[in-house]
């Protein structure tokens, strides 16, 4: 397959319907774990993971953008060696730096589980996740690469095979070693990820083998033609004068950003245990609350963020690349086009989780004990799905530290309020989940006020009021439907009701005029059936 470059939208939809299938494939172990170790094996789980972003994030958070960004300035210039300089460089720091945190993981390793971590039991779990960090490493330099070729699909199928080897050998580890207790089958499911991620990587190794290969044979054929005069021509600035540097000027600021968010997460799993356990919960009980939350809840409000991520992949190149010229038209239009989808995909999620909170949850794990927390963190989920498109831009744009300080400002608040509010008793696990809710409003607001600063961007406020009507009147669909219930089963009453509520939405965006045909054109594979015809 060789390289091929994709329109903006082109290019999200290609991850939207990757990051979809992912997600779905996704909860099939959130499903079947709970149900085979219990909100407490999925705890412990979930313990570990919070540690181990953290890692992955100081190893990959701000490469694979600045790669992204860095080989997408190169290819407006023309330079396809500095292209491949970039991709070397970047390999090569983010390598060195993975087997060295690897093997300081390994020695310290008991002390973590024992002294950091809120349970012993997570020690084994802990040292089964270490081999993931230079996979990581080297799978998120590669789809940089990739994606500031502004070529999502490589990125796509390696996303889909490491997901599918994810989800067998997850449910299969952690089966095969559950009767050694509940400490090896989490270390079975995260030995499942690690697994998963060497798959995607090998997906990925053999996309860069074939293109390059592809690449040598054009360059090969029209080496005369395109001589070096024509790439000076081409290059409207000078090339950078290190490499090096330049991957770590932009990679630093968004590193700090992602790990101000890491390091919050990972303080968020201590506190929010241990405040809980001071308001009288057992610690037992407070794993698995936390594990109910995290793992079974925050998983089902992340489901539309498959758009919100491909639309900020999508759009650090394309911003980039138009940056570059001094667009500012493109620049408006592109973030016109992913907030407005970021909000129109993300309301009907809104809407059925918040109402059917209970029924999603007894359907989906068995019990709907967590519904109440889906239910107070549903109407807030539309501020988290606007959230990635906004720091994407403030990062292709040059502002990585604005975003680094907004996400700074939510996480103080966010770990205030669980200390404050998880601690008492009239709170408990609410109290986390409130502290949850404000991070996700106070974070995008500052990202929208200072995008709005930085670009004079300014989103059309009927088009919210046209959105907010059509979900009114979603909801009420979807209450008369669930009310009816028409059918015996409750996930076929599920079903009918979520597809009547979300046909009546999609029929009122198109005769508000918030979707039209030129939408539809612009999907791949379908769009062609929505183009009007030529005449004959």
């Amino acid at each position: 397959m060789s390289l091929r470059k994709q329109s903006f939208i082109q290019g999200a939809m290609i991850l939207l319907a990757a990051g979809l299938l992912n997600r779905i494939l996704g909860f099939v172990p959130r499903i079947a774990l709970p149900r085979m170790i219990g909100a407490e094996g999925v705890g412990l789980i979930q313990l570990v993971f919070p540690f181990t972003v953290v890692l992955l994030t100081l190893i990959a958070g701000g490469i694979p953008l600045a790669v992204a960004k860095l080989v997408a300035e190169a290819d407006a210039r023309g330079d396809a060696r500095e292209a491949g300089g970039i991709l070397r460089t970047a390999l090569m720091i983010s390598l060195s730096f993975s087997l060295v945190l690897a093997g300081i993981c390994f020695l310290v390793s008991d002390f973590i589980a024992t002294r950091i971590m809120t349970d012993p039991r997570v020690h084994t779990a802990f040292l089964t996740m270490i081999p993931v960090l230079p996979l990581v490493a080297a799978s998120s330099v590669w789809r940089g690469y990739f994606q500031g070729k502004q070529n999502m699909i490589p990125s796509a199928l390696s996303s889909t095979a490491e997901t599918v080897f994810r989800v067998v050998l997850t449910i299969a580890f952690a089966w095969a070693f559950l009767p050694y207790g509940l400490e090896y089958a989490a270390a079975g499911a995260v030995l499942g990820m690690v697994v998963g991620e060497l798959a995607g990587l090998a997906v990925l190794g053999a996309q860069l083998i074939g293109d390059r290969k592809n690449a040598r044979a054009g360059t090969a054929t029209i080496a005369e033609p395109v001589s070096s005069l024509s790439v000076k021509r081409a290059r409207p600035y000078p090339r950078p004068p290190s490499r090096t540097r330049a991957v770590l000027q932009t990679a630093i600021p968004v590193t700090g950003s992602k790990m101000i968010g890491s390091l919050s997460y990972l303080l968020e799993s201590i506190l929010t245990v241990r405040c809980l356990t001071i308001a009288g919960v057992t610690a037992a009980g407070a794993t698995a609350q936390y594990g109910a939350l995290q793992g079974m809840v925050i998983p089902l409000l992340l489901l539309p963020g498959a758009l919100t991520y491909s639309l900020a992949v999508s759009l650090v190149p394309s911003l980039s690349e138009a940056a570059s010229r001094g667009d500012w038209a493109t620049i408006h239009a592109r973030l016109h086009q992913s907030m407005r989808l970021a909000v129109v995909t993300g309301a009907p999620f809104v809407v059925l989780m918040g109402l059917l909170a209970g029924p999603l949850c007894s359907l989906l794990y068995g019990d709907d004990s967590m519904a109440d927390m889906l239910r107070w963190l549903a109407p807030l989920a539309i501020f988290l799905y606007m959230q990635a498109p906004l720091q994407a831009a403030l990062q292709a744009l040059d502002r990585p530290g604005t975003a680094l300080f907004n996400t700074f400002a939510g996480a103080a608040v966010k770990l205030l309020l669980i200390v404050q509010l998880a601690a008492k008793p009239e709170f408990g696990i609410g109290g986390a989940v409130i502290a949850i809710g404000v991070n996700m409003m106070l974070v995008t607001l500052l990202h929208w006020i200072s995008v709005a600063r930085l670009t004079g961007f300014r989103m059309h406020p009927f088009d919210f009021l046209k959105v907010t009507s059509a979900m009114i009147v979603m909801s009420a669909v979807a209450l008369w439907c669930w009310n009816e219930s028409p059918l015996t089963a409750d996930i076929a009453n599920l079903f009918v009701t979520g597809t009547l509520a979300t046909l009546s939405y999609l029929s009122l965006l198109v005769v508000l005029r918030i979707i039209d045909r030129r939408d539809a054109e612009r999907l791949p594979l379908l769009g062609r059936f929505f183009r009007p015809r030529k005449p004959t």
